[in-house]
């Protein structure tokens, strides 16, 4: 038995003194990890497109929504600022890329500056989203309800500037259109006086309720996604400061946290494109 172990032992392709393709436990489990993620983003963003889908009419245009820009009120910039926010975290996937590189190289000074770098791009692009929150959860208080009577029937809208308009938290007005309710409807809508100004998850002044209740969710699992990756970033840094990587000879966890990083960066990527740009 021990003559036969030692033969197929000999023609195996792993015997399990090294690992397959030379990468460490830390990589491959972290490569599990990103699977697994990428799975949880995939299932969002079909869910996203599925209602989108299915409220086509009453789904607003992101390039619509998204147009403010921080010192520059009252112009419409569509998407201008989330380019912005996109450069800037694709430009943090650069720095990475160059840390891990300066890493392989043992240059501590220079992992020290690039991922310094990287950890300044994450926390701006996580302040820019904060930003472009609060402009979403606030809205346009330009807005303003105006009746029209057709007879017995009496019709509302909600007229902002650049923005699908609604009436209330259910019904939906397109920009110049009307919708006509019930003398009853009327009457209620009337005497609350309601406005709907910015999102939350049960109304929003853009549009169908749900595309606040995706922004919100899908944004935000991402925004906690970097930053999480801004702070591993910075316990890195302070590991590497203080020589610890010098000392046991390599810099893999760099390497390890910058296969978050790109992780991070690519989910982004699909975001942008699939939740602001269709």
């Amino acid at each position: 038995m021990a003559g036969h172990s030692a033969e197929m032992h000999k023609y195996s392709g792993w015997g399990g003194g090294v690992s397959p393709l030379g990468a460490s436990y830390g990589k491959v489990f972290m490569w599990f990890f990103l699977i697994s993620d990428a799975l949880t983003f995939s299932g969002f963003l079909c869910a996203y497109g599925f209602m989108r889908h299915k409220f086509a009419g009453e789904w607003p245009d992101p390039a619509a929504v998204f147009h403010h820009f921080p010192f520059l009120h009252g112009k419409h910039l569509p998407l201008l600022y989330v380019g912005f926010m996109t450069f800037i975290l694709i430009m943090s996937s650069v720095t990475m890329v160059l840390a891990v590189e300066a890493g392989h190289r043992m240059k501590k000074q220079a992992v020290l500056f690039w991922l310094g770098l990287t950890i300044i791009g994450g926390f701006g692009f996580v302040g820019s989203q904060a930003w472009e929150w609060y402009n979403f959860i606030s809205g346009n208080e330009q807005g303003a309800v105006r009746a029209m009577h057709h007879g017995d029937v009496k019709t509302f809208q909600f007229y902002s500037d650049h923005k699908t308009h609604v009436i209330d938290t259910t019904r939906l007005v397109p920009p110049g259109g009307h919708e006509a309710l019930s003398v009853e409807e009327s009457g209620k809508l009337k005497a609350s006086g309601k406005r709907v100004y910015g999102a939350s998850l049960r109304q929003n002044e853009y549009g169908h309720t749900l595309f606040g209740d995706f922004f919100f969710f899908i944004t935000g699992f991402h925004g906690f996604h970097v930053f999480s990756g801004v702070m591993i970033n910075l316990v890195i840094f302070i590991m590497v400061a203080r020589g610890m990587m010098q000392r046991r000879g390599h810099y893999e966890m760099v390497e390890k946290v910058g296969l978050y990083w790109h992780f991070v960066d690519l989910v982004w990527v699909f975001v942008f494109t699939f939740f602001y740009l269709l």
